[in-house]
């Protein structure tokens, strides 16, 4: 993910502040067992089952402190890998800490997180989750596969509600263009061409969609982590200054051979001129 986090490094403020998180929990024994895989070794003879946790990105839905019931801000996000690394969004800034997963137990260590300024009641949940994010919880999974649900709860009885997302394919998805890039600088869009460009990719090769003022179609190849396009065929009308501004921001981008990336739900394109752009996907509930 070099681009992407070359682009975050730009975009938020690069400075990263000790996230205080409690030290991990003790492990729980190991215990003589009986020889029988059916054996968890506590005595007990039975399975020590632990919920899948780990390779799927949860959006936090909600947080409970206290028995208040606060809806989380958009982008607020947790996952788990099998090296004993959570990462995410806490709702306005990102943050990476230490796990340890045991039976139905994730304990989170130490950690960091980036220091950007955020809007008030955004700060405010983001200091709650932080404290519920910590020490050791319990992690319960529930529902099919495809739309899982997970509540991790600490010893105090606070909790935190997250709900599974399927990451998005390059084909078939509807990317909405968020913002413009050049070189290592991201910038918004030109003010009033918000949610007007997105593109589709086709299996056959193809690609359409709007410029912000035009709708356009055209073909282009994947080959690994390179979409090379081809030329574009687009409508003929005239707009206002900005969307036609943004028009000619992407078809700087859309032209030969570039480079992307999908990063779950966000795709950023790289043309070899230094320019490009970041699109997101809709939620996968949407």
């Amino acid at each position: 993910m070099a681009m992407r986090n070359q682009r975050m490094a730009v975009s938020v403020v690069a400075v990263l502040a000790t996230l205080t998180l409690a030290a991990c929990g003790t492990e729980s024994g190991s215990g003589a067992g009986s020889g029988d895989p059916k054996d968890s070794g506590d005595g007990s003879g039975t399975v020590r089952t632990e919920p899948p946790v780990t390779g799927v990105h949860w959006n936090v839905s909600s947080l409970t402190v206290g028995g208040k019931k606060t809806p989380a801000p958009a982008g607020a996000h947790v996952e788990i890998d099998s090296e004993g690394k959570a990462t995410g969004n806490l709702g306005c800034n990102r943050f990476t800490a230490d796990v340890r997963l045991d039976g139905d137990k994730v304990t989170v260590g130490q950690g960091t997180t980036t220091g950007m300024a955020c809007a008030k009641d955004v700060q405010e949940f983001e200091n709650a989750m932080g404290k519920a994010f910590h020490g050791e919880l319990k992690a319960a999974v529930a529902g099919p596969s495809e739309e899982k649900t997970l509540s991790l709860t600490t010893a105090e009885g606070d909790s935190i509600a997250l709900t599974s997302e399927p990451p998005a394919p390059l084909t078939g998805t509807t990317w909405k263009v968020t913002g413009l890039v050049s070189g290592s600088a991201a910038t918004s869009l030109p003010a009033g061409t918000e949610n007007k460009a997105h593109l589709t990719f086709g299996k056959d090769g193809s690609v359409e969609g709007n410029l912000g003022c035009n709708s356009f179609h055209g073909k282009a190849t994947v080959t690994g982590s390179t979409l090379t396009f081809g030329a574009l065929a687009s409508t003929r009308k005239m707009c206002p200054g900005p969307e036609m501004e943004l028009e000619r921001a992407l078809l700087g981008v859309l032209e030969g051979k570039t480079t992307y990336e999908i990063d779950h739900r966000a795709l950023s394109i790289d043309a070899k001129s230094g320019k490009g752009l970041d699109a997101s996907a809709p939620a996968a509930k949407d």
